[in-house]
């Protein structure tokens, strides 16, 4: 009996760490039942978008792809929070899509026989699961994304992630540390950490500074790379959180989200933590780590936000001096209590301070990367570069890019030699 191809899959992922892990386990289930992978709609059989809600831009964007999508007249299958938090709107955009929410994401195999079949399948409301040491097919051979919860204990007024990820649900460490040794077997040189909240993990009593020894624990040369975590939940474990980062497998790098540098605004926002919590976290680990890497996000023109409160984020990024800021102008998200908030600030407004703020932070920049020049030391090759570069990770998880004749996944010894806006360039040495 002559073999039938199995139907091909374009997969497209949006948004955070959690759905491209999200995205790498769906390739993986589907390629295990014997799904040929395609990188363009046009060479697949079935269309899969793995959905982001956070921003509008985002929205729009993905919006307009499903209806390209959609009249195509291929089957369409609508994944990720979108279908969760955001299902009315998906429906009236493309009625005839499946939709699959982040808890159900293991049964996309079965989602996809079913659409191919002709059925219009809604699979939203899942319960959280144990994602840890499903099939991967992985954006990068290198990194392993490695999801220890899903949901938060938040309850801020500007999200909207939170009606799609729900509420804290902690994943097995045992199994965590299990997905990582295998990541590491199967040629894996990094590992994220990964979670809405890192610091809110708590397992059967283990908490993230427990969780970071046991991951640092399984044999290999491979480093972590620890995501995101709220001010509020790292504070508490602000000891054991230095003691884990001790270990040379860790990055000396700090993802923590400020939002805004006023107190009246972070209430309003619903943030559970006041400045002078975030300034005593960076401040002891700076201590602890001198050469720590910081990355911090900022909200421009939340609702209500005056002068004089977008004045004191200005001087909380001069003071701070990230080595990375994520600034976004905020978006009204459906649902969410923000969205009704009084005195929302125009467009042109939110615009022109996410402009400033972005000039600041780029003349910042400047002088952040200088103090790097000369620095010599061991980087981890992860990808590659623009030209004929390939670029990688040191200590404090600083970006930098070498020309070398190393393949990927080897470390190098390299000098510094320039500095720009958020990187590096060195000569091997």
């Amino acid at each position: 009996m002559e073999n039938i191809p199995m139907p091909s899959v374009y997969v497209k992922v949006y948004g955070c760490s959690s759905n491209t892990a999200d995205a790498e386990i769906a390739k993986g289930l589907l390629s295990e039942q014997g799904h040929r992978l395609v990188q363009s709609p046009k060479d697949a059989d079935i269309n899969i978008i793995m959905s982001c809600i956070v921003k509008t831009p985002t929205e729009v964007k993905i919006t307009k792809l499903l209806r390209q999508l959609e009249a195509s007249g291929k089957p369409l299958i609508v994944a990720g929070c979108m279908p969760k938090a955001m299902q009315s709107h998906v429906e009236e955009t493309v009625p005839t899509a499946s939709l699959v929410g982040p808890d159900d994401i293991e049964h996309i195999p079965d989602v996809v026989e079913m659409t191919l079949n002709g059925e219009r399948v809604v699979q939203v409301d899942g319960d959280p699961t144990d994602r840890t040491c499903m099939p991967r097919m992985r954006a990068n051979l290198l990194v392993h994304i490695a999801p220890i919860c899903t949901g938060c204990l938040g309850n801020c007024s500007y999200c909207i992630v939170k009606y799609a990820r729900g509420r804290l649900y902690s994943f097995p460490a045992e199994q965590i540390v299990e997905d990582v040794r295998t990541a590491v077997q199967d040629g894996c040189k990094e590992v994220w950490v990964t979670a809405e909240d890192t610091a809110a993990y708590n397992a059967d009593g283990v908490r993230l500074p427990e969780l970071i020894d046991m991951i640092t624990s399984v044999p290999g040369d491979f480093m972590v790379r620890v995501g995101m975590m709220t001010p509020n939940q790292a504070l508490p474990l602000l000891d054991g959180l230095i003691k884990a980062y001790r270990d040379p497998k860790v990055f000396k790098f700090l993802h923590i989200p400020i939002q805004s540098g006023n107190d009246e605004v972070l209430t309003a926002m619903r943030r559970r933590y006041k400045v002078s919590d975030f300034k005593e976290l960076v401040t002891r680990m700076r201590a602890a780590f001198p050469d720590i890497g910081v990355s911090t996000d900022i909200i421009c023109g939340f609702p209500g936000e005056t002068n004089e409160q977008y004045d004191d984020s200005l001087e909380l990024v001069k003071w701070l001096k990230p080595d990375v800021l994520n600034i976004s102008r905020y978006w009204g998200r459906p649902g969410t209590d923000a969205a009704k908030m009084p005195n929302r600030l125009h467009g042109r407004e939110t615009k022109a301070r996410s402009r400033v703020l972005t000039s600041l932070w780029k003349e910042l920049a400047v002088d952040v990367g200088k103090r790097w020049l000369g620095w010599e030391g061991s980087i981890l090759l992860n990808e590659l570069g623009k030209g004929d570069t390939k670029v990688g990770r040191n200590s404090s998880y600083k970006t930098i890019a070498v020309r070398t004749d190393a393949a990927l996944g080897e470390r190098i010894n390299v000098r510094v030699t320039q500095s720009g806006v958020g990187f590096l360039e060195a000569i091997e040495i």
